[in-house]
């Protein structure tokens, strides 16, 4: 099943946060445009803070973010909410990967040393 076209949607407790169209697939990332909801402002500073310190290789710091968006968002795939994700925000891009499974470690999701921000093309 491709990915391209579809359109992914964002959520928290403020309302829509916003929307990524898939314009790209290399598993395990999809990568595309994010058009902000209303309720992004209430989580743009986290997302902004997370590249912030996957870019400075802060692990310990990232996580404790990471573990703040994911309380705070929730990715809804096309068939609805997925159970795990990893998810950039870059102005009006967006990269991510998920799972409709839990992942068996919470850390799982958590970047090795090379980083979660991958390439921003």
């Amino acid at each position: 099943m491709g990915y391209q076209g579809q359109v992914w949607r964002l959520t928290g407790a403020a309302g829509a946060i916003g929307e990524v169209v898939v314009e790209e697939a290399d598993f395990p990332w999809l990568r595309g445009r994010f058009a902000a909801g209303p309720a992004f402002g209430s989580v743009r500073a986290l997302f902004e803070r997370e590249l912030a310190l996957a870019d400075d290789e802060d692990w310990d710091a990232w996580e404790r973010v990471w573990d703040d968006i994911s309380r705070t968002v929730t990715l809804h795939a096309p068939h609805g909410p997925v159970a795990e994700f990893l998810l950039h925000i870059e102005d009006d891009r967006a990269w991510f990967r998920w799972s409709d499974e839990p992942y068996a470690d919470d850390r799982a999701a958590a970047p090795a040393s090379s980083g979660p921000a991958e390439p921003r093309a």
